[in-house]
This record gives structure tokens, sequence and C-alpha cells, in this order.
């Protein structure tokens, strides 16, 4: 009796815990069912939040329109377009020849560079060039001390690439100077304010021509018989390159951590800036600086705008902070940082690193995007070393790569509806050939981003008009374009 009874109680336990077992499995499956739900609501809104179908596209595109519009016609309109003049006229033609020099000064860095032009179908040759990293107590100092620091090493450059002995002389030379931030032309010649963004020295704001006048009198003293003749963004002069090469070329755009477009139009587009020095007739370039455009068109989500309110400069470069590479994988990280947080999308407790701003990086992102290997494993290493996180699964690494996708798609869209706008100011998108130069590592390196760009201005035009569109890479690089303004502004070229 005592054994059956004990049976009994041994049968019932197994049993119960049979029945808690089952309870339990189905509990944590119904919750991993409710988060992944949850997962696929978040997703699915952020896609429709962020969807740019032709339609949108084109209202984005007229909006800029009329943007730029505005800003050339006066000072006074109603404009979040900056669209500064460049005062660098000519443009190259393709027939200038030479050995030529220019620097691009960046904001940590600059970068020397030098091209031997051959002249009309000839290509160049000698083409060298040097990166200088700022030390600290440069950035820190005053701008005299940046400027002979690139007198000093710029001596060094041109000793160790020299003209031939049958070229011009140097002293005949100008060299070109373009920065890689927004200069405004008038700036340069009126002695206006340019603001300079990343030096905390003693004269953050300096007059523009205040500014050419002390870097010609570092290169004087240190030995560099060559004069700078403007400061221009260095959009400008990856126009004057694209220039140089085509004659077709008619705007440039950057698309890298940050982004900007410049443009060649008629003296006479704008109104703004009659009985100014700017020529009565002939071509003018204009920066657009079109990262500060805003526009109630544009498809901006609660991540965009938490991004934005959180930056060094809420309310200001919004279009930026929606296609360049500073900015694409950070509004990526906090759509995962939600998922995590609210999904348990990787685990239960959120990966700490996963809270930290900016620190998913375009290069990363664009691995993870176009990770084809199978299970994701790409998106599994780079998970693991930027964030942290050894235990994601492959729905998760999926996730990873569409949240990517979605946001990459959108930022290339735009700034295909932006060249777009570019043509249709110009009235040239029914019946003239425009060439579209676009320099910057986020074009360049990133793939999917570039193929989603090229297929928004197709889509936009359709068979019949894309054809006038032809978008090409820059040539030389980023900051090649300012030995082309230096040859361009060569009266012996």
């Amino acid at each position: 009796m005592k054994k059956e009874v004990a049976l009994a109680v041994v049968t019932t336990t197994a049993a119960t815990v049979v029945v808690v077992v089952t309870l339990v499995r189905q509990y944590w499956k119904q919750k991993k069912d409710r988060q992944w739900k949850k997962c696929q609501q978040i997703i699915r809104k952020f896609a429709r939040e962020c969807a740019t179908p032709v339609p949108k596209l084109w209202e984005v595109a007229n909006a800029m329109v009329s943007d730029m519009e505005a800003s050339l016609s006066s000072d006074e309109a109603r404009s979040c377009l900056n669209m500064l003049v460049s005062y660098v006229s000519p443009l190259p033609t393709g027939n200038e020849q030479g050995m030529y020099y220019g620097v691009n000064l960046r904001g940590t860095d600059f970068l020397m560079v030098c091209a031997r032009l051959g002249g009309k179908n000839e290509p160049i040759s000698d083409f060298y060039k040097e990166e200088i990293s700022l030390p600290s107590n440069v950035m820190l100092g005053t701008s005299q001390e940046l400027y002979d620091i690139i007198a000093v090493e710029l001596s060094k450059f041109i000793s160790a690439h020299p003209e031939n002995n049958d070229e011009t002389a140097a002293n005949d030379k100008k060299l070109g100077f373009t920065l890689s931030y927004a200069a405004n032309q008038a700036a340069a010649t009126s002695g206006a304010a340019i603001k300079w963004k990343n030096f905390s020295a003693d004269d953050i704001v300096k007059g523009g021509k205040e500014l050419v006048s002390e870097i010609n009198q570092a290169l004087e003293k240190h030995g560099v018989n060559m004069r700078v003749h403007a400061l221009v963004d260095d959009t400008v002069g990856d126009l004057a390159g694209a220039r140089y090469y085509n004659k077709e070329s008619v705007a440039a755009i950057c698309l890298g951590m940050g982004t900007n477009a410049a443009y060649v139009d008629t003296a006479q587009s704008g109104p703004r800036w009659r009985g100014s020095l700017l020529p009565n007739s002939g071509e003018i370039v204009i920066s657009i600086e079109w990262g500060n455009f805003n526009s109630c068109q544009l498809p901006i989500t609660r991540f965009d705008a938490s991004l934005d309110a959180e930056s060094s400069n809420p309310g200001s470069r919004i279009f930026e902070k929606l296609i360049s590479g500073m900015y694409l994988g950070e509004i990526v990280r906090r759509v995962l940082a939600k998922m995590a947080k609210e999904t348990a999308l990787f685990g239960e407790t959120v990966p700490p690193k996963l809270l930290i701003p900016y620190l998913l990086r375009p290069p990363d992102m664009a691995a993870m995007h176009q990770d084809t290997s199978e299970d994701r494993e790409v998106v599994h290493e780079k998970l693991k070393e930027i964030f942290g996180i050894t235990n994601s699964t492959e729905m998760a690494r999926e996730i990873v790569a569409e949240v990517c996708d979605i946001v990459t798609e959108r930022g290339a869209r735009l700034a295909g509806a932006g060249i777009v706008a570019i043509a249709k100011k110009l009235g040239r998108i029914a019946n003239r050939r425009s060439v579209i130069t676009i320099e910057g590592g986020l074009y360049e390196h990133y793939r999917i981003f570039r193929n989603y760009l090229h297929s928004s201005v197709w889509e936009m035009l359709g068979d019949e008009l894309s054809g006038n569109i032809i978008i090409e890479h820059a040539h030389g690089g980023s900051g090649a374009g300012a030995l082309f303004l230096a040859a361009s502004q060569n009266p012996d070229s």
C-alpha cells in the first residue's frame, strides 16, 4: 500500500513538473512573440515615416527650388539656404597646363595637393597628396600659428615635388586654397565675417580679406613664393575640378561626413547682389549650403527630432542630419536602442554601449548593411566589436540590416531630390545635358547608398529625361579641387 501511495505521489509530482515546465515555456514563447510583434510594429512605423515615394521627392525638390530662389532674390527673404556666392571666375576650361598646387584646410588637418596639367585631352601627371594633422596646441592657438604650420609644410611639399625649369616661375603662381566648411566668397573680398568652426583661437571670427592677407604673409615669411587669391569652400573646388574635365559640369555635391552643394549660375540670377562686386555678366558659382535646408516636406521621425534636439546645433542643418555620414549611423543606433529597451532585441538587458551616441560610424554601418554572408556574420561581428553585443540572434541581425536599409534609402533618395532641384533651378531638366560631380566617402564607399541615389533621380525623371543628368565621381578625390582653382586663376594657363 505504501509503495502504491509513493508511486502515486511521484507520478503526481512529475506531472506537476511537466505542467509547470510547459507553462513556463508557453509564457516565454508568448513573451517572445509579443516582443517580436512590438519590434515589427516599431520598424514598420519607422519605415512608413521615412518613406520617400516619387511624389514626396518632388515635394522636397520643389521646396528646395523655392528656397533657392527666395534666398537669391533678397537678404531679407525667408529662406533657410544661405546661397553663398563665390568669386572664383572664370572656372577652368580644360586648356590649363603646368604644375599647380593647392591646400585643403579641414577641421583637424589639412591636405596639400599638386599635379601637372597637360591641357586639352591630355592626362594629368605627377599627382601627389600629403595630409598633415594639426597638433592640439595649434588647434587651441591663434590663427597665425595655423598659417605658419601650413606655410612650413607647404614649403617642404613644394621642394619634394618641384616644377620643371621650363615651367612658369613660382612667384607668378597663385595657390589654390579651399576650406572643408562654408566660406562666403563675398567675405573673402569685402572683409565680412568668416566663422571658423573648429578652432578656439583668439580670432574665432575674422574678416575674409584679413584672412587672405595673413595667410599670404605666412607664405612670404617662410619662403613660399605663391599667393592665395581667395578662400573657397571645397565643394566649389570640386566643381572647378569637374569643369576642367567637362564643360557641361554644372554642379558639385559633397556627400561625406557633412554635405554641401555648389552650382554654376549666371551673374544676373541673384538680384540680391546687384550693385556689389559681382560682374554684370558671365558665370558665378554659388555654394548652396544645402545642409541648412529645412521643409515641412522632409520625412522627419521622432528619432530625427530627438537627435536634432540633443545636437550642438538644434534646429539647424536639418537636411544634413538626414543625409550625411555624420548622422546616418546615429539614427540607426537610436532606433536599435529603442528596440533593445522595448522588445529585448539583444536580450533582457540593454547593452550599455548601445546607449552611447555617435558610436556607429558610416563604414561600419555600410559593412553591416552590405553583408551578404550566411547568417549575417558581418553584422554579428560588428555588433560585437562596436556595442559589445555577443548574443545576437539571426533574427536580430536581420532587423539591424533592415534599419540600416531604411535610413540609407531615405538619405540617398533625399540627396537625389536635391540634385534634381538644382537641375530644375537651372532649367536644364528637359532639354540640356548636365553633369553633376559627387565627392565624399559616403557616395564613394557606400555602394547601396550610391545605388539608391542614382535610382531616385531616374525614378523622378523617368526614362525620357533621366539621361539629361549625368552623375560622376569627383576626379582626384577630396581636396584636389584646390589645384584646379590655382590653374584657373593664373593668367598664363
